[in-house]
């Protein structure tokens, strides 16, 4: 009787054993391919300050905190105009987005609920009065792809081509590699370009143009590493 007891704990206590691994195994696997992406905000906010912008402008942007590989498409931008007697522009037409392990240079598209116009038609500036807000989606236009039955566009392909590195050349499959295994970070950029004037001036084109302001919005994506599905692993990084 006693043998048997012992033989039954030890079939449980495999069989316990055994499903703790294959949640623990399930749980690695996971997290495999989670990545987060990090707005740099210290950087924008040391730009607005030394072109003497920073009572004027704030701009932000919304994340989640944890994406598949390839999952980000778009970016949700806010903008603040903090001034009484200021309006400012967003030009997105000189707006660009630059990934930097590519050195490619792409332009920006403001995402409208449908979009269904013809993207080589110039983008209109948006206006934000003082005390105001602007929120808005963007995507670069290479990310976008036409359903022709809808004849609207959509954000299809990925903001950043992580998983497409993979299939490069020896340079791009080791920064994949390098990156899967956390020992580098990927990084890119919102260009953004404002112009920044008196409310009764106006941007009428060719006739007193505000004046550019570049403000360069970076960004890095870091693979995150499989304790991150820890529950106890409260701070999630």
């Amino acid at each position: 009787m006693i043998r048997g007891s012992g033989d039954q704990n030890l079939v449980v206590l495999t069989l316990y054993i055994i499903g703790v691994s294959y949640t623990f195994n399930r749980m690695i696997e996971s997290i495999d391919d989670k990545i987060k992406y990090t707005y740099k905000a210290d950087a924008v906010n040391e730009q607005l300050t030394a072109q003497e912008l920073k009572d004027q402008i704030g701009i932000s942007f919304k994340l989640n905190s944890v994406y598949g590989l390839d999952d980000l498409k778009e970016l949700q931008l806010t903008i603040e105009n903090k001034s009484e007697n200021l309006a400012v522009y967003v030009d997105w037409e000189n707006c660009t987005l630059v990934v930097e392990h590519t050195k490619q240079s792409r332009r920006v598209i403001r995402i409208s609920p449908s979009v269904t116009r013809d993207l080589a038609i110039p983008q209109t500036p948006s206006l934000i009065t003082p005390k105001k807000t602007l929120t808005e989606k963007v995507t670069a236009e290479d990310v976008l792809e036409l359903d022709a039955t809808a004849g609207t566009y959509s954000a299809k392909k990925p903001l950043v081509s992580i998983s497409g590195l993979k299939n490069g050349g020896p340079p791009q499959k080791k920064l994949y590699n390098d990156f899967m295994n956390r020992g580098k970070e990927l990084e890119f950029s919102l260009q953004l370009v404002l112009r920044i004037s008196d409310v009764r001036v106006g941007i009428a084109p060719g006739i007193n143009i505000p004046p550019m302001y570049l403000i360069n919005c970076p960004f890095t994506i870091k693979k995150l590493p499989w304790t991150y599905a820890l529950p106890w692993n409260k701070k999630k990084k």
